[in-house]
């Protein structure tokens, strides 16, 4: 595990920090890493949900790594591809979901893209409105 910070460096794109990278089309040849992670959110206007794996196993989100540059550290961009049934009615995109089991397939590329980045079938993901947080006042 290594530290390092969620989108590219900004001098290189017009000022935009890109957090996302559509898989479509893409190979990855170099530089693959991986995200724990046990969620992740998305929003549409003002509501925001939460993504959980329905069998409530933590997973990993793929990802490309950028090495550090001038002043800009170690830095990685999720992978994304067209959103699968359960998310769909919310966005039209998610990140890429690796399972524990593929792993190593993402990491040493052992397993095409195609096959890892295949849509997760319906009722993989369970998905729960947040709460909108409350406004304090003194």
């Amino acid at each position: 595990m290594v530290k390092a910070i969620w989108g590219s460096d900004p001098r290189f794109s017009d000022g935009i920090n890109f957090r996302f990278v559509r898989s479509e089309g893409r190979a990855f040849p170099n530089r693959r890493c991986l995200i724990p992670a046990s969620e992740f959110r998305m929003g549409t206007g003002d509501h925001r949900y939460r993504v959980t794996l329905d069998s409530g196993n933590f997973f990993y989100l793929a990802a490309i790594w950028d090495p550090p540059l001038a002043d800009w550290p170690l830095s990685y961009r999720i992978l994304t591809i067209p959103a699968g049934a359960d998310v769909i009615p919310y966005q039209q995109r998610h990140g890429v979901i690796i399972h524990r089991r593929d792993v190593m397939h993402w990491l040493d590329g052992t397993l095409p893209n195609e096959v890892l980045f295949e849509e997760p079938p319906r009722h993989t993901f369970f998905v729960d409105p947040l709460r909108a947080q409350a406004e304090l006042s003194l």
